[in-house]
């Protein structure tokens, strides 16, 4: 049985049948999702309880699975806090890429010099800033920060090209 600190500030809930659990706080709220086969999730005061089920079987899968939602917690609920960032740069030696953000996407022109741009989704409500070569994606739900950043890294992935040589690209540069 495991027991997480909710801090003041911070609403966490149960919903549709304790299936999920939602997670809201000053910048905004994002939903986790709880195997019940594995786990039972109850919520007493300004605590989260976490509690394995006792089958022979499943006894290991249950730790396993009690840790992991614990950890996706724990950074869900830094995210509606304080908010998440990735920083990344935009690095080229052969071809300028031109980044921009429209709708739902990232566009990155001239990636290796082909001519039609290339496209990564921004996944739920996740911000992309970008300021000349420098990227910053920021969101309150860990996951949709971390796939978007890595929807972004793809971008400049150097197709039947020697990655000696071509080393354009967007890296990741700092996680906060």
């Amino acid at each position: 049985m495991q027991e997480i600190q909710v801090p003041s500030g911070v609403k966490v809930e149960l919903a549709e049948g304790k299936d999920e659990l939602v997670i809201s706080g000053k910048l905004g709220s994002t939903r986790k999702k709880v195997n019940r086969r594995l786990l039972t999730v109850s919520i007493s005061g300004d605590k989260i309880l976490l509690s394995e089920v006792k089958h022979k079987k499943l006894a290991k899968k249950a730790a396993l699975a009690s840790q992991a939602l614990s950890s996706e917690i724990k950074r869900a609920i830094a995210g509606v806090e304080g908010g998440l960032e990735r920083h990344m740069k935009v690095v080229f030696a052969h071809f300028p890429m031109a980044i921009e953000v429209k709708g739902d996407g990232v566009f990155a022109k001239n990636v290796f010099g082909e001519k039609k741009p290339r496209v990564a989704k921004i996944v739920g409500t996740t911000k992309v800033e970008i300021k000349g070569q420098d990227i910053t994606v920021k969101g309150v739900d860990p996951y949709d920060v971390g796939q978007t950043a890595a929807n972004i890294n793809r971008l400049s992935f150097a197709r039947r090209k020697d990655s000696r040589v071509f080393q354009d690209g967007i890296f990741f540069v700092q996680e906060e």
